[in-house]
């Protein structure tokens, strides 16, 4: 039982209560050397703030909402972990709590982060797999509720996002292939209703069209952001009278996908076909051959938007917390010269 009160470090530091309490929430009253002092004292002595009455003193729910859909798959994608992972390591520090919600639809994600903000159990929320035009975000204006975009809108420029510059790594992962010797390369696209998915294919578009490649109609499929949406429009790739001896992929999960029809087509992949996926998913390394893909830094991504949420409720200028990364190109064996 913790018999460590707040009175019990109040009289050890010889501090009153409100200023040790003051300090352990890191209010900017209170000089950072006092701060310090009261957080080692607290370590050393083995103090545990009591959250409820902490919460009720602040007003903070000190818990923050991530809405999950149904819809299209989002419950099975493999970056989901990895991002949470880091998510809930940065909320933990703060003794805050996630709260991951589900919803069947689009629609019935907006009604669950409505019913989310006015049930006063959340503070703030982390949004996902932004859209072009999200509707959450114009939500989220609304209900003037803290919150952080994993990935940008259309119009972004008044919240606070974290993101991969998307539309670069595409043109590495062209650049990389029209260096090994590739000049038919056809691009697995996901649907541009999804931010992501518009910005890579600008950036296949963009190398393509600077290096002087053509890019025939059917180079380009739309496919679902899954395995079996990969396989399916690498089979149509491979049938064209002139098929592409390389694919970019928009996410590691089509690659594999893509793989997996090159495979049944008799193709050597890395030699009769090359594959580039996005993401950097540890599953990439283990597939058949293993996946070069370009490498976005998921669980640094889920710490940051993280922190960046909870510099957000401390009162930072949400304008300022707008954060671009790059992805870095990972070789592995699923991409080489052409035949």
């Amino acid at each position: 039982m913790n018999t460590v009160t707040l009175k019990v470090l109040s009289d050890h530091l010889g501090l009153t209560e409100g200023t040790v309490s003051r300090a352990l929430n890191n209010y900017p009253d209170i000089s950072s050397k006092t701060r310090e002092r009261v957080h080692t004292a607290a370590r050393e002595l083995g103090y545990r703030p009591n959250s409820n009455a902490r919460r009720l003193a602040t007003g903070q729910a000190e818990c923050v909402g991530y809405v999950l859909s149904r819809h299209g798959g989002n419950l099975s994608e493999p970056f989901l972990g990895e991002v949470l992972d880091g998510l809930a390591e940065a909320l933990s520090e703060r003794n805050w709590d996630l709260t991951v919600a589900v919803a069947l639809s689009g629609e019935d994600e907006l009604a669950v982060i409505r019913r989310l903000a006015q049930s006063g159990r959340v503070s703030g929320f982390v949004l996902s797999r932004t859209l072009t035009e999200d509707p959450r975000v114009d939500l989220m204006r609304d209900l003037d509720l803290p919150f952080v975009t994993h990935g940008r809108t259309a119009q972004s420029d008044d919240h606070a996002w974290f993101d991969v510059d998307n539309e670069e790594a595409f043109r590495i992962a062209v650049d990389h292939l029209f260096h090994l010797g590739h000049r038919r390369i056809a691009h697995i696209a996901g649907p541009h209703a999804y931010n992501f998915a518009r910005l890579r294919a600008l950036g296949y578009w963009s190398a393509m069209q600077a290096h002087g490649l053509d890019v025939p109609t059917d180079y380009v499929q739309v496919a679902d952001m899954t395995d079996a949406g990969g396989e399916a429009a690498t089979t149509r790739l491979l049938s064209l009278d002139t098929p592409p001896t390389a694919l970019v992929c928009v996410s590691d999960r089509v690659a594999l996908g893509a793989m997996k029809a090159a495979r049944e087509a008799g193709l050597v992949i890395g030699h009769d076909v090359s594959v580039i996926g996005y993401d950097g998913l540890p599953l990439g390394e283990h597939a058949n051959p293993p996946l070069t893909t370009m490498a976005q830094p998921l669980t640094q991504s889920g710490r940051r938007l993280g922190e960046m949420l909870l510099a957000l409720v401390d009162g930072a200028d949400r304008t300022t917390l707008q954060e671009l990364r790059q992805a870095d190109l990972v070789r592995r064996q699923s991409d080489g010269p052409p035949a």
